[in-house]
């Protein structure tokens, strides 16, 4: 009787009053509203180390036993991220392709996460299910890509990328791998050496072997080679293998390189192949009035994979993978025919992508893509594509730093002292130890981060900007700062025998 009356008066410790979530709320949005301002102020990461981070969070502490009042926690957590993080908001950080996050996007977060939608079956998420439709379609309409395709949202640009291939391997395998594996068969993939590390990903869940991707060389400018590309899928085919996709980059990650796409999906249309497009960083510059002529091939692939957390400025986990025909996706991931509901068919995630259960991941798109529309994107990116260039051409006024590439948002260089300029191979490897040493003492140093790549065996600073905060001051301000910290480093590495 007593145990009866215990659950008629049930109270549920993680429930919350209208007002203590309200006042939990309001609290919480406004130590945000204060984060976004200070921001300019803040240093872009605190450049702790591990154990001091541990420290700082007590770490090793146990489980509690007792709960605790949600405001205090809430306000507990935002000091630990306030203090201890590295900002990808902050108007300075270029590393890396992680863009500042729209405020919208962190509402629309919360919105999503209240309704808490299970997007894998429409019946668990009619609206979302049909936002997350519309959302793909307005991102196909942004590439020139066509509104009938198939698509979904994902983590990010591994998954969108994965997604594709596998839609791939099934459409080209020649044979039913889903059930009966490969079965011998040597199905050979073809991207060039500047590709993401995503395709060794895909092609080993997809249970080709990493061998199975072919690097093929770049050119001067970082461009797959198209004659190289030609006589490997030649020599493959006369071995007894089985071409059957090739990758085009919509914007290299380390040097935003634009592969040739419109020559690329004419070979594949000539060969029988599928033609995929990595525009994961860069696909977005297609909205550009400037785009480089290269985009005109995303109209012609047969998938793309994008990232709206990177040039969209959305926050993290939005990734995007379009495949012109629907039913290449629901053949790679679906195991019964399509829902029918209220006499239409419903778009069911979990029969176009590898997840069941899904969250709702395209609301803050939708959103943003709603509060500044398509010509509130085209000013943003141009204005990220223009601070770019605008660092590359300023590099020239310092004569210790070495302007290498610049293609899209991304602008590569490296500190070179002057006495040091045009020498021997063992130059080059201390060059490449500076600006190693370099980099990891501007990024801890929190004025600006960088991340790094490598240009022709050179280890290079990499600057990528998709970040709307960034103004040209901020641009400005970077290139002294790597004089300075270079002219240190040189000082304190450079060996007797360099002197």
């Amino acid at each position: 009787m007593q145990q009866t009356e215990t659950i008629a008066k049930r109270t549920s410790p993680l429930a919350m009053h209208s007002d203590e979530f309200r006042a939990a709320g309001h609290q919480l949005v406004d130590r945000i509203a204060d984060f976004f301002d200070s921001l300019p102020q803040r240093p872009v990461t605190t450049g702790e180390s591990p154990s001091a981070i541990r420290q700082a969070l007590v770490a090793d502490r146990s489980l509690p036993r007792q709960g605790a009042d949600p405001a205090e926690l809430l306000n507990h957590a935002a000091g630990l991220l306030f203090d201890h993080s590295l900002f990808n908001a902050h108007p300075r950080f270029w590393g890396y392709v992680t863009s500042s996050a729209a405020p919208i996007g962190a509402l629309g977060e919360l919105l999503a996460a209240t309704v808490n939608p299970n997007c894998g079956a429409w019946l668990l998420s009619p609206m979302a299910s049909e936002i997350e439709a519309q959302t793909v379609r307005w991102v196909a309409e942004m590439l020139n890509y066509p509104t009938d395709c198939g698509g979904l949202f994902v983590s990010g640009g591994n998954m969108a990328n994965i997604v594709c291939f596998l839609a791939a391997r099934q459409a080209k395998a020649g044979s039913d791998v889903r059930s009966k594996g490969m079965e011998g068969t040597r199905l050979r993939a073809y991207c060039s050496k500047e590709t993401h590390t995503w395709i060794q990903k895909a092609a080993d869940i997809a249970g080709l072997g990493t061998d199975s991707v072919r690097w093929i060389p770049a050119d001067n400018e970082m461009r797959i080679d198209l004659q190289a590309l030609r006589a490997e899928i030649r020599e493959d085919t006369a071995a007894g293998d089985k071409p059957f996709m090739v990758i085009g980059n919509a914007g290299t990650v380390s040097t935003g390189a634009m592969d040739p796409l419109p020559e690329l999906a004419a070979l594949c249309r000539e060969l029988d192949l599928w033609f995929h497009v990595d525009g994961a960083y860069g696909g977005f510059a297609a909205v550009v009035p400037d785009a480089p002529a290269e985009f005109a091939g995303l109209s012609e692939a047969d998938s793309i994979a994008v990232d709206p957390h990177k040039w969209l400025y959305a926050p993290l986990e939005a990734g995007c993978a379009l495949v012109r025909d629907v039913s290449k996706l629901r053949d790679a991931f679906a195991y019964h025919p399509p829902y029918y509901h209220f006499g239409v068919e419903a778009i069911n995630y979990f029969d176009l992508g590898p997840q069941n259960s899904r969250s709702f991941r395209a609301l803050k798109v939708w959103l943003a893509l709603q509060q500044v529309g398509l010509d509130g994107y085209v000013q943003m990116i141009s204005d990220d594509i223009r601070l770019s260039r605008a660092m590359f051409d300023r590099i020239a006024n310092y004569p210790e730093l070495e302007a290498l590439t610049q293609g899209l948002s991304i602008t590569t260089f490296r500190y070179v002292p002057q006495d040091l300029k045009g020498k021997d191979s063992d130059v080059e490897r201390y060059l490449n130890d500076l600006n190693r040493e370099l980099l990891t003492r501007l990024q801890q140093g929190g004025e600006a981060y960088l991340s790094n790549a490598i240009v022709d065996g050179k280890y290079v600073l990499r600057a990528c900007i998709v970040n709307f905060r960034t103004t040209l001051q901020d641009v400005e301000a970077l290139l002294p700062i790597v004089v300075r910290i270079g002219n240190e480093v040189d000082k304190a590495l450079r060996p007797a025998s360099l002197s």
